[in-house]
């Protein structure tokens, strides 16, 4: 895949060297795009609970980078062979804001062909990767950012504010990519890409009689308890923290309760059936005892949660084979779950609850007070703007 090269200018970005905790400033070759590359001038990044993750020494990431990939930028500069459309066919010009997939795939290895091209064998992704000469920076805490070739962009309509913008290109995409794992909410009529590709963003059919149990009320579990919502689901959300509960009945969720009273409570909205999905979206150790627990006989359990290592849980064959149980796991999304991610977002904003759940923008130079500012588990989403 085809990045750049160097200008005179540099741009400036948080760089991760791997000590934990620690991100410093540093002006980095502002790049000039090559071959199928843009370059985008950051507006906004938020900072995801995988980045600190990584920040804070729980995960591995090649270092140094240059984390974020929760972003939104607008064009700033088209290489030769770069693409001029979105992956939903929509024109790109110079100035257009945009998000992007986290992950720019070749489109031919085996999982590219298999439909996961989040797992592309030969994929970049942002927010991920060490910085290399011709290839930096590859992330949203920066000034700047360079796409390469194989990225699936989606142009940002522009009512949409970066508030709720930012996110799209990780919770909410992977949020209905859940959902669609779990049955819950089916993308509608597909549109077609200018590859030819299938591609849906058309508003869900509405399936009233679902009970959708969603397990942790992270911004991954928020918006899917708005998605379940959007076709009239019974939703019940389990979530330990107060704060967070009062968040999800404000997402849609119909019922929240702590762990301990979730099957008891899920019982009570299902006749004592259980729920027809439960969407594991917490990562908490605990967290597959009260999935199984709830889900009913045919139901689904997704999980979604668990990105950094939580100790073994056991499974029994026998009771996943009589009670007709399936058990999905989904990590990142395609492109298609991008474009129905904006679409989602593109109809809500009026109101909307999941645009108030940035709780401030910090300029990149503090990108220090941000991150302490995510610490707080009451708070959902912290951004930073470059100037």
């Amino acid at each position: 895949m085809m990045g750049g090269t160097h200008g005179t200018d540099g741009t400036l970005a948080a760089v991760f060297d791997g000590t934990p905790g620690v991100l410093r400033l540093e002006r980095l070759p502002l790049p000039i795009p090559t071959g199928g590359a843009m370059r985008v001038r950051v507006l906004g990044c938020t900072l995801c609970g995988s980045d600190l993750h990584s920040l804070h020494g729980r995960r591995t990431v090649a270092v140094p980078t240059v984390l974020g990939h929760e972003t939104v930028g607008a064009i700033e500069a088209f290489g030769p062979e770069a693409v001029r459309r979105d992956v939903a066919g929509a024109r790109l010009e110079i100035g257009d804001r945009i998000t992007w997939a986290v992950v720019a795939a070749c489109g031919s290895c085996l999982f590219c062909r298999r439909g996961l091209p989040q797992k592309c064998l030969r994929g970049i992704k942002y927010g991920h990767e060490p910085l290399r000469s011709g290839l930096e920076p590859l992330g949203g805490l920066a000034e700047h950012c360079l796409l390469v070739a194989g990225t699936a962009i989606v142009k940002l309509p522009q009512p949409l504010s970066l508030e709720m913008a930012c996110p799209a290109s990780c919770a909410t995409a992977t949020a209905v990519a859940v959902c669609e794992a779990g049955g819950v909410h089916r993308l509608g009529p597909p549109t077609t890409g200018p590859s030819g590709r299938q591609l849906d963003a058309a508003a869900p059919e509405r399936t009233s009689d679902q009970v959708v149990c969603v397990l942790g009320a992270g911004l991954l579990g928020l918006s899917a308890i708005a998605l379940a919502a959007e076709v009239g689901a019974t939703i019940v959300c389990v979530e330990p923290d107060e704060r967070r509960r009062a968040l999800a009945a404000g997402c849609g969720a119909s019922i929240c309760c702590p762990p301990e009273e979730a099957a008891a409570t899920v019982a009570s909205v299902s006749a004592g059936h259980g729920a027809d999905a439960v969407l594991e979206l917490s990562g908490a150790p605990t967290a597959w005892d009260t999935a199984w627990r709830v889900v009913r006989i045919g139901g689904r359990i997704v999980l979604a949660g668990a990105v950094v290592p939580v100790p073994t849980v056991c499974v029994d064959p026998e009771q996943v084979v009589r009670r007709h149980v399936s058990i999905h796991g989904v990590h990142n999304y395609a492109p298609r779950h991008l474009v129905a991610a904006v679409a989602f977002l593109a109809r809500c904003t009026d109101g909307a609850a999941l645009g108030n759940l940035v709780a401030d923008w910090t300029p990149l130079h503090r990108v220090d007070d941000a991150v302490k500012r995510a610490a707080d588990p009451g708070i959902i989403r912290v951004g930073v703007r470059p100037g």
